[in-house]
Order: C-alpha cells, then sequence, then structure tokens
C-alpha cells in the first residue's frame, strides 16, 4: 500500500472546511497516531500500517493531544545533596515545642498551583503552623 493513499485517507478525517472555506482541524484531527490508526482501520483502509500512518501524520502536521499529563512543578538536581536527617528519624518530642517538622509541597489549583508549607508538633503531632504561596 502506498504512503500517498495513507496520506489522503489520514488527510480526510484529519482536516474539514469551515463556513469561511478555509481548512481547519476537524475533531479527529486531534488524535495520536494510535488513535488515528485505529479510526482508519476501522472505518476506510483495514490494511493501513502503524508506520505509514504515522509518516502521513509527521508530514500533514496533526498531533494527538494528551491528556492527563500535569506540569511538572520542579526539577530536581541530581548533583544537589539531600537535607541532613537531623532528627534521626525519630518524630517523638519529650514536651510541647521542643520539636517541630516541616512539609512543603504543591497543590493542583482550578488556575495553577498553589505551594503549602505546615509546620507539625511532634509532641501533640497537630499542625502549628501554615504558610501558602501562590505560582503567579
Amino acid at each position: 500500500m502506498s504512503d500517498a493513499l495513507v496520506e489522503d485517507t489520514v488527510r480526510e478525517p484529519a482536516f474539514t472546511t469551515n463556513g469561511a472555506g478555509k481548512r481547519v482541524l476537524a475533531p479527529e484531527g486531534l488524535y495520536g497516531r494510535r488513535k488515528m490508526l485505529a479510526h482508519i482501520r476501522r472505518t476506510r483502509l483495514p490494511e493501513a500500517g502503524f508506520g505509514a500512518v504515522d509518516r502521513a501524520m509527521r508530514s500533514l502536521g496533526p498531533a494527538g493531544v494528551a491528556r492527563g499529563k500535569r506540569p511538572g512543578t520542579t526539577v530536581p538536581n541530581p548533583a544537589d545533596s539531600r537535607a541532613a536527617d537531623l532528627l534521626n528519624r525519630d518524630f517523638t518530642a519529650p514536651a510541647p515545642d521542643e520539636k517541630w517538622i516541616t512539609d512543603f509541597t504543591c497543590v493542583r489549583t482550578y488556575q495553577s498551583f498553589t505551594y503549602v508549607a505546615f509546620i507539625v508538633d511532634c509532641f501533640s503531632q497537630k499542625t502549628c503552623g501554615l504558610a501558602r504561596f501562590r505560582e503567579t
């Protein structure tokens, strides 16, 4: 099967013409390579190969929309050293306000990310401080 035939078969569902006569992406144009291959095999060319569909999509330009991937907030540097364990994993305290631990974490919100720092008293194991930082 020729790549030109597969390219024409990929072009047909991936692009449509709007009311102004301009060529735009159709909903099928947002498919990734695997989904487009399944669509092409199911509707037009049952013998289409993955490589031919891959080459056709690369030449035509549509790329799949990735869902579920969340943007990374920090990128650790492998050359950096970790902070020392000053408590030796002992999270108990004989009296209140003698030993505190903190946790700094990132929480995804509707608009962006919010960084939250918790301060916990080791004696009562209750949160005694909270700080929020919003990414701008």
